[in-house]
C-alpha cells in the first residue's frame, strides 16, 4: 500500500488519552490545527472574538449552550460557532470531539479559565 500521510485513525488517537478538557492536535491543513477532546461536564462561557468554531461529534452528545438557546449534537452532527458568540460546551456522559480552528486558538477563548491549552500537544 502506498504511504498516505493524510490518513487519520480517530479511534487509534483518541484510545491514546483519557483525560477531559485537554484538547490534543492530530493534524494541520494550512493555518488550520485539527484538534480533537474528550470532555464530560460543563466547561466555561467564552467566545473567540478572530475566528468561527467548528465543533464535531465522534462518539457521545454535546450541547452548546448560547445565552438565548442551545444546539443538541450527536455522532456525525457538525456545528459552526460564529466568531464572537459567547457558548458553553456541555457534555453530561463523556463524549469525543473533533474542533477545527486557526493554530494558536485558546480553547477558553476571553476566559481566564485554569483549563486554559495554550500550546496543545499533538498526538
Amino acid at each position: 500500500m502506498p504511504y498516505d500521510p493524510g490518513t487519520i485513525n480517530l479511534s487509534e488517537k483518541f484510545s491514546k488519552f483519557s483525560e477531559h478538557w485537554s484538547p490534543k492536535v492530530i493534524g494541520q491543513l494550512n493555518d488550520l490545527h485539527i484538534k480533537i477532546a474528550k470532555i464530560q461536564g460543563e466547561f466555561v462561557w467564552h467566545s473567540h472574538n478572530d475566528t468561527d468554531e467548528l465543533f464535531m461529534v465522534h462518539k457521545g452528545c454535546l450541547t452548546i449552550r448560547y445565552r438565548d438557546g442551545e444546539a443538541n449534537l450527536k455522532p456525525g452532527d457538525i456545528h459552526i460557532v460564529p466568531k464572537g458568540v459567547e457558548h458553553l460546551p456541555v457534555a453530561g456522559d463523556e463524549c469525543e470531539i473533533i474542533m477545527i480552528e486557526p493554530a494558536g486558538t485558546l480553547n477558553t477563548g476571553d476566559s481566564s479559565d485554569t483549563r486554559k491549552v495554550e500550546d496543545p500537544p499533538w498526538i
